[in-house]
């Protein structure tokens, strides 16, 4: 009988001390992040033995990996059935687990690399399913435009999809700073309507009035210039929003309280914004070409030798940083990439990782089955569809990792089609799950067929490896 969720989250919530000891929980794709104000009270053992817990990871938030779909549901059961807030509530901007000694202790005790991450994925996490559907209509919308201009399709019936299409996927694309810039100042503390302001200034059109004005235009190559809309990306607008919440605090701790609503958003504005266009904005843009310029020596580079070697050591080594959270610090590089070259080149390759572990799990299900190990085989075909549409941890948590080398197997496998995605030059138009589900991603029809062929590798190599390397005995103990 499949336990069902409420029965799921109830078991989750003792395990973890009680309501009264969660500040807030969200969800991403595949795991419930919560946010504990005393981590001794957790059970650590017991959550993990928890039927329908794929997996546990320890961080500023604790991530308990639930399968993705059953997040989002078990999320939303913690906030109706134990009045929890969500990690987006707060209180006068201020974020619930700052609240703690013991969240702050925790935290000072992860380090700054860790936090910094952590950061990353909670301003970027709630962001994901708009990502997933712009990249899609605004992949679709690509594709209806080339049919169009080599005459494969005609008519305004298609002009109308397209153009629909392309509405759609800009809403997000278009505005993406404005959104991290709201969600980082959840992050921070600051007035999300003030955030969202930073964000819109970075995009602003009289930017580059002001950059003329003070000489910082070159307007024969505007991408060249030291200040200009969408100068330093997000990465400039997450540094901007950051000493937004910084000046906010204090000044309105300086600020009487009956002009409080009028002085401090006007003075917290000013100055940030000043700091934004002459500092923040020009520094983060060098530092984001300087990367842009880094990536292309390994990603897009023209010697077959280094994007064969790059590719497959990026797609090999990505499942370990799935493992330890380390993969959501790649999203400002995919923004990076996608505001300086109008497309992703990092992400098809590191999709191949949860490819090369489906075809592991295919060599796992074929041993268990000939060994008569039932139990596992019930894990790997629950875990397997999920793994196919490019959700990877019900695997990772679920069969790999248990195990031990078919999560080195499987990486070695997925090298193989990481290789050869990177090798075709594939590009997306967004980033999301991988797998499949991905392909309206890839840009132009070629995209889509390289990205499909990569997957196949990946599957054959994850599969060929790890058959090599399992025997019976090696499962036994699962």
């Amino acid at each position: 009988m499949v336990k069902s969720n409420e029965t799921l989250i109830q078991e989750i919530v003792e395990a973890v001390g009680g309501p009264e000891n969660i500040n807030s929980a969200t969800n991403c794709m595949t795991r419930l992040r919560i946010n504990i104000k005393d981590q001794d009270k957790v059970q650590h053992d017991t959550l993990k033995n928890t039927e329908g817990v794929m997996g546990v990871v320890d961080a500023d938030t604790l991530q308990v990996v639930v399968g993705p779909g059953k997040a989002k549901k078990l999320a939303d059961l913690m906030v109706e059935k134990y009045n929890i807030p969500t990690s987006s509530d707060s209180s006068n901007g201020a974020n619930e687990w700052q609240d703690t000694k013991q969240s702050v202790k925790d935290r000072q005790s992860q380090g700054k690399l860790k936090n910094a991450l952590e950061t990353i994925a909670n301003i970027f996490i709630p962001m994901i399913p708009a990502i997933i559907a712009a990249g899609i209509f605004q992949g679709f919308s690509s594709l209806i435009g080339t049919m169009m201009g080599e005459g494969t399709i005609s008519g305004d019936v298609w002009e109308g999809i397209r153009i629909t299409f392309a509405l759609i996927g800009n809403s997000f694309l278009g505005y993406f700073a404005i959104f991290t810039g709201v969600n980082a100042a959840k992050r921070f503390g600051a007035t999300e309507a003030l955030g969202g302001m930073v964000g819109a200034a970075s995009i602003a059109a009289p930017l580059v009035e002001l950059s003329t004005l003070v000489g910082l235009y070159d307007a024969e190559e505007p991408l060249n210039s030291i200040l200009t809309t969408g100068k330093g990306g997000i990465i400039g607008v997450i540094f901007g929003v950051y000493i937004l919440a910084k000046i906010e605090k204090a000044v309105r701790k300086r600020v009487p309280d009956v002009l409080d609503l009028i002085l401090t958003p006007v003075i917290t504005l000013l100055v940030t914004i000043i700091l934004m266009a002459f500092v923040i904005m020009p520094v983060s843009g060098f530092l984001s070409d300087l990367l842009v310029r880094a990536l292309s020596v390994i990603i897009g580079s023209d010697n077959m030798v280094i994007s064969v070697i790059s590719g497959y050591i990026l797609a090999a080594v990505f499942l370990p940083m799935v493992l330890l959270g380390l993969h959501h610090g790649l999203i400002p590089i995919y923004a990076i990439q996608l505001e300086a070259l109008g497309g992703v080149s990092l992400f098809p390759v590191l999709a191949m990782a949860g490819a090369g572990q489906v075809g592991a799990a295919i060599a796992i299900y074929l041993v268990a089955k000939k060994s008569g190990h039932t139990r596992l085989k019930q894990v790997i075909s629950g875990a397997l569809p999920a793994g196919i549409l490019g959700i990877g941890e019900p695997l990772i948590y679920g069969v790999t990792l248990p195990l031990g080398k078919p999560f080195i197997t499987a990486g070695l496998g997925a090298g193989f089609g990481g290789a050869y995605v990177m090798l075709m030059g594939v590009t997306a138009s967004a980033w999301g799950p991988s797998g499949w589900v991905a392909l309206p991603l890839m840009q132009e029809f070629s995209g889509i067929l390289h990205y499909g062929i990569g997957i196949l590798i990946s599957y054959i190599g994850g599969f060929i490896i790890t058959r090599a390397f399992i025997k019976e005995k090696d499962i036994e103990h699962v």
